[in-house]
């Protein structure tokens, strides 16, 4: 008898050769698509008739936009840091996947889940860990199984694929896309050799030559950290991404190629384009720093990296996660006001910051007026520096103090 199976679908090459593989081991294939409000109609259109075509037994396309928003977004730019401060966390959609597959698993009254992820990256340990946290499930992974008899697993995927009639995409045929309303990741082909991307590995972000000739500004109101405006009109957490990306990709923000530390322990190394949460880390940061301490600037960039590398490496579900967002959101009580960011291209700057918690006086302002004299100011500086002062003196001389 067939079993009912939920499978994680994007409609890209890894999922889409999960569906006849399934269905051939006696599976009845049920493809969930999160829709994080990050692909066009189309394209949306695209990935159900793919389902369809590949002989799924039921497709659901579920709207996942604010899911992302409270769940990620908000805690990320809270945190105010990327991941080994580069790398946006573009792909912890896995996590809000996870859960809406599970939904579907209940559903359908079964415990088998699948995902399209490889064995060589760090997507299968974000699925894993976030389905072993939420219950008893029984993962599939049908990328990782043929990958024990064959070593080039996409090129057998693809002649699997056409030997039972179904196309290839071209774009999925050399890299590997993954595209969310976070932004875009490209990797494969000459990116993986270390090479310089190609003319292919293009996603939202405008080249240069086609960025607009005068500067963009955008208001951004932050309540609590956050952001809840853009330019005066009140905006829906899981919208203002959508809003936010189309209009600095044009001006090219957010683009990079990333090189870093993998959880596995390899070295990865993507394109990625991020437009939105640049935009929006650059206003907040600006925001922030007016209005905390100085002692909370120079400590919570500690939790934010730690909070960081637990959502990148799977822990998304730790207890300690939940531990920092407490800490984290404790810190954004009076991170209220309106920042307006300017590009003209390529980079985000804050130029203006309004709110009533900077922390500010009338009596004094930094390099032009102060409301403490001269004997104030001299004995901060002795007191202040009383230890460095002290070895200067005592070991002048000795030949240590050069």
């Amino acid at each position: 008898m067939s079993k009912d199976i939920v499978l994680a679908f994007s409609g890209g090459l890894d999922t889409s050769f999960c569906v006849p593989y399934l269905n051939e081991r006696g599976y009845l294939v049920h493809t969930v698509f999160a829709d994080t409000g990050g692909v066009s109609a189309e394209e949306r259109d695209y990935i159900e008739q793919r389902a369809k075509e590949l002989g799924v037994a039921s497709h659901r396309t579920v709207d996942a936009s604010q899911a992302i928003w409270d769940g990620f977004v908000k805690p990320l730019i809270q945190a105010g840091e990327f991941y080994q401060g580069q790398y946006p966390l573009l792909v912890s959609d896995r996590y809000v996947i996870v859960e809406e597959s599970l939904k579907r698993c209940d559903e359908l009254g079964t415990k088998s889940f699948a995902h399209g992820c490889t064995g060589m990256g760090n997507d299968q340990v974000r699925f894993d860990l976030a389905v072993k946290a939420l219950g008893d499930y029984d993962i599939v992974a049908p990328i990782r199984e043929i990958q024990k008899e064959h070593t080039e697993v996409r090129a057998y995927e693809q002649k699997y694929l056409e030997a039972r009639g179904f196309d290839v995409r071209a774009k999925t045929k050399h890299y590997t896309i993954n595209e969310n309303v976070l932004g875009v990741t490209i990797s494969g082909g000459e990116i993986d050799r270390w090479q310089e991307p190609g003319e292919g590995a293009v996603g939202w972000c405008a080249p240069r030559s086609e960025w607009p000739a005068e500067p963009m500004r955008v208001s951004i109101e932050f309540v609590r950290g956050e952001a809840v405006a853009i330019d005066g009109r009140r905006i829906a957490g899981g919208e203002i991404l959508q809003q936010l990306n189309p209009a600095f990709a044009r001006y090219g923000v957010g683009r990079n190629l990333y090189t870093g530390d993998t959880t596995i322990g390899l070295k990865g190394r993507i394109v990625f384009e991020a437009p939105g949460l640049t935009a929006l880390l650059v206003a907040h940061r600006a925001l922030e720093e007016a209005v905390l301490t100085k002692q909370q600037n120079r400590f919570k960039p500690d939790v934010g990296r730690k909070w960081t590398e637990l959502v990148y490496e799977g822990f998304y579900h730790d207890p300690l996660k939940y531990d920092l967002e407490a800490f984290l959101a404790s810190t954004q009580r009076m991170v209220n006001g309106k920042v307006v960011v300017e590009t003209r291209g390529g980079t985000v700057y804050p130029i203006a910051i309004g709110s009533p918690h900077i922390l500010q006086t009338a009596k004094a302002t930094y390099a032009q007026a102060a409301d403490w004299g001269v004997a104030e100011a001299e004995g901060f500086i002795r007191l202040y520096g009383m230890s460095s002062t002290l070895w200067a003196e005592v070991n002048r001389g000795a030949g240590g103090a050069s």
